[in-house]
């Protein structure tokens, strides 16, 4: 008589911003033995080739208004892979639980009663503050700090009032393609057109770059500059920092 096998266990696990050295040291285990690995996207290429030589690889990537798989599907996926007794290694970049759905896996897992673990990852926007020296806090600066989305359905609906200003500092995931509209809600908000605002790509890898401009010019910054997902816009006072804090650096390493 045969019997099911036990259900695997699905780890959401968190990539981080990029840099593999960025991973937990339970990511990066996790990682080295894992023989099923679904991952986004945006997750680094030398972050995969920490998996074993014969793991099973399914990409899952999502991009604006074109998507491979479905959410529901993801979650069937996930689902089936660990009821057929596979513990699984899902990648996201960043952090699972911040702007990465993992809460609807873990809920499509908890339904159909497979076991799942979250790994928590270096979120994108501490990611990328720390590798362009912009703080998100400041005793200067900024004692608030807000994440958003900029590409969800009804942007112009979202109410946002508040969550930029003096004394606070915004960061916008997926905002690249919706620059124009992010700088047009915020100023119709009453957020000074002159605010400070810098534009993080590719952060925490070779290729890193960050740009910087006032709000008004937030899209033909992002147009003249040709940034490209992955990418964090963060708006406030805080981002004219970074300016300083790397002419610092400049001048410690000339000494």
């Amino acid at each position: 008589m045969s019997h099911a096998p036990l259900p695997g266990t699905v780890f959401l696990v968190g990539a981080g911003p990029g840099d593999p050295d960025l991973l937990t040291l339970r990511a990066a285990r996790l990682l080295m033995k894992a023989k099923v690995v679904v991952h986004d996207g945006l997750v680094d290429p030398a972050v995969l080739a920490m998996a074993p030589r014969g793991a099973r690889f399914v990409s899952v990537a999502k991009q604006r208004a074109r998507h491979t798989m479905r959410q529901e599907d993801i979650n069937a996926l996930l689902v089936a892979e660990a009821l057929a007794g596979h513990d699984v290694v899902r990648l996201k970049g960043g952090d699972p639980f911040i702007f990465g759905r993992g809460g609807e896996e873990a809920e499509a897992c908890h339904a159909a009663g497979v076991p799942v673990q979250v790994v928590p990852g270096v979120s994108a926007a501490l990611g990328a503050a720390a590798s362009a020296q912009i703080p998100l806090t400041h005793r200067e600066n900024a004692s608030i700090v807000s994440f958003v989305a900029g590409q969800c359905k009804g942007l112009s609906d979202q109410n946002w009032a508040g969550l930029a200003g003096v004394g606070r500092t915004l960061v916008i995931y997926m905002g690249v393609a919706t620059a124009a509209a992010i700088a047009e809600k915020l100023m119709a908000d009453g957020l000074a057109p002159t605010m400070p605002v810098a534009v993080i790509e590719n952060a925490s890898r070779p290729q890193m770059r960050v740009v910087r401009g006032a709000l008004a010019g937030l899209a033909d910054l992002v147009e003249r500059e040709r940034i490209k997902s992955p990418a964090l816009i963060v708006i406030g006072e805080v981002t004219a920092r970074g300016d300083i804090m790397e002419l610092q650096a400049v001048v410690e390493a000339a000494r």
